[in-house]
């Protein structure tokens, strides 16, 4: 019960149905296609940064992906078409963002997505070979780091409203870093997560709109994790 986009609770409140149903071939081909939305979306605005719009657009980006995820998770029939919204509204926000990025230490965009999809290929491996078992245990341990997490980018939002920079998250030093690294192994495991839901629901005979939903689930992993790389990377050149 880690990713709220779909989650055990969710798969099990799924009832076998007779006609089209998920599959795991059909969410792995979904959340292709997002991802690939995600990367057109974030090169076409990668060119704003220069532009007044830069910021604008990656504000708006990341709330309307962020509503889209929300409203995704409270009707999931219309995961086909908010999937693919918040597909182009993150991708508008991170091609502003590694511009940004990009601007301050050159090179680390490229840097951050090998080293992002390598992670996302590595868990990928580990779960398919079952090195890591996705245990109630570890869903458990999971959802509790990653939740103090979000408390944690909450509270760091609510500091630079008000003109303060939380240390711990955003300076180069040891401890920075190493809270940086800690976030990204949470952000991996994740996917493991992720990776199980989608077994569990393609096993449950899960209507065939949840692909989508599941794709979406792991696309918010994915783009987590490359930002939280970016920042790691761009720690890492400051020192």
């Amino acid at each position: 019960m880690n990713n709220p986009v779909f989650n055990e609770n969710r798969i099990n409140s799924i009832t076998s149905t007779s006609g089209d149903t998920m599959t795991v071939s059909g969410t792995i081909h979904k959340t292709t296609m997002l991802a690939a939305v995600t990367a057109a979306t974030a090169t076409l605005a990668w060119s704003l940064t220069s532009t007044p719009f830069a910021v604008p657009v990656m504000i708006g980006g990341f709330i309307f992906g962020l509503i889209a995820v929300l409203v995704a998770v409270w009707k999931p029939t219309l995961s086909p078409v908010l999937a693919p919204l918040y597909a182009v509204c993150e991708g508008a926000a991170l091609g502003v963002i590694s511009h940004m990025y990009n601007i301050q230490s050159g090179g680390i965009v490229v840097q951050a997505i090998f080293i992002t999809f390598g992670i996302l290929f590595a868990m990928l491996a580990l779960f398919q070979f079952r090195v890591i078992q996705v245990t109630d245990k570890f869903r458990s341990v999971i959802f509790a780091c990653t939740a103090g997490i979000a408390l944690l980018y909450l509270v760091n939002l609510g500091l630079m409203f008000f003109g303060i920079k939380m240390p711990l998250m955003n300076d180069a030093s040891p401890l920075g870093i190493l809270i940086s690294l800690g976030i990204i192994v949470i952000a991996a495991l994740n996917f493991l997560v992720d990776f199980d839901n989608i077994e569990k629901g393609a096993a449950a005979n899960a209507p065939k709109y949840y692909e989508w939903l599941a794709a979406l689930g792991v696309l918010v992993t994915l783009v987590w994790l490359y930002v939280e790389v970016l920042r790691l990377l761009s720690k890492l050149n400051r020192r």
